[in-house]
């Protein structure tokens, strides 16, 4: 078995201002990052509307098509910006992990990694924000749900911004489990210990600012291997941030690279005890161009050992 890394070109069509942390460059750097590797390349497809439904209203579809810009750049919100190829762009992000999906479930490959952007982790049902537009990595899970009908499946999310989107839109998904790691206090002021889910459903790992190593393995090793056990997957999503690193310019945690090679390898490992390895991860956030680049590599490198 191998590991597919899906993508495609229009990603790199999202434009959005001079500045932004969540440029064009950032898939390039994890492109060209992942270049040597021995990846099963796969053009992310379009998502079917219907796709996009499962989760995110017509109401909210019509008006991000509305207010798609013909030439420039129009602002959704003080961090969310469209672009002429913007909606394009987020569809092939949805299309890509849905396909991701149908192939480490039909056992074309052992496990995928989706390079797309913008991600999706902060999109709510009917709100595009922190950078975002649709719900990918729960739309994937949803997807997972109802297509292939599975019983579970696991959300996983690194990401050092909580995944406010991704648990809006799943806490009412009996069959969905959410797992998150987060610095708190940060932006979106979401991901405490107390938000638990419509179903209890939801567990939150808040990190203290200046946290680092010990406190993530911890956490992660503990608390969440325990509910992931407990639970029980046929399935499990990654939302694979790469912003908790402390070169990252957008937070305060500490992580090195070694950490995101040890959460990676853990998850592989909790994959091949409770799902036969099947995981499917898609990129969320990281902001410095190099750092991001080079975590990515690891990050995909262990699902390589894993798959093989």
């Amino acid at each position: 078995m191998t590991t597919a890394l899906i993508t495609h070109a229009d990603c790199l069509a999202h434009v959005t201002p001079e500045g932004h942390p969540e440029q064009v460059a950032r898939l390039e750097h994890v492109l060209n990052a992942l270049e040597p590797l021995d990846l099963k390349r796969v053009t992310a497809p379009l998502a079917a509307e219907d796709d996009v439904l499962r989760l995110h209203p017509k109401s909210y579809l019509d008006e991000l098509r509305d207010t798609l810009p013909e030439e420039g750049i129009v602002q959704l919100d003080a961090d969310t910006w469209m672009s002429p190829g913007s909606l394009q762009a987020a569809y092939r992000g949805v299309g890509g992990a849905l396909r991701a999906v149908d192939m480490v479930l039909g056992g074309e490959v052992g496990n995928a990694f989706c390079a797309t952007r913008p991600p999706g982790h902060h999109a709510e049902a009917e709100t595009p924000m922190g950078f975002c537009l649709f719900g990918t990595a729960a739309l994937a899970a949803q997807y997972a749900l109802d297509h292939h009908r599975l019983a579970r499946v696991a959300v996983v999310d690194f990401d050092v911004h909580h995944g406010n989107g991704t648990q809006e839109l799943l806490s009412g998904e009996p069959r969905a489990l959410v797992i998150t790691s987060q610095q708190v206090p940060l932006w979106p002021g979401t991901g405490m210990a107390d938000e638990t889910g419509g179903h209890n459903n939801v567990l939150n790992l808040p990190l203290p600012p200046g946290s680092g190593s010990a406190e993530m393995r911890a956490a992660w090793s503990g608390p969440a291997t325990a509910r992931l056990r407990a639970f029980r997957p046929e399935l499990i999503v990654i939302s694979a941030g790469f912003d908790a690193h402390r070169d990252d310019p957008l937070a305060q945690l500490l992580w090195e690279d070694e950490d995101y090679i040890w959460i990676t390898a853990h998850l592989c490992d909790l994959a091949e005890e409770l799902c036969g390895g099947r995981i499917v991860s898609t990129l969320e956030g990281g902001y410095d161009l190099n750092t991001l680049a080079r975590l990515a590599k690891c990050h995909v490198e262990e699902l390589i050992k894993a798959a093989t």
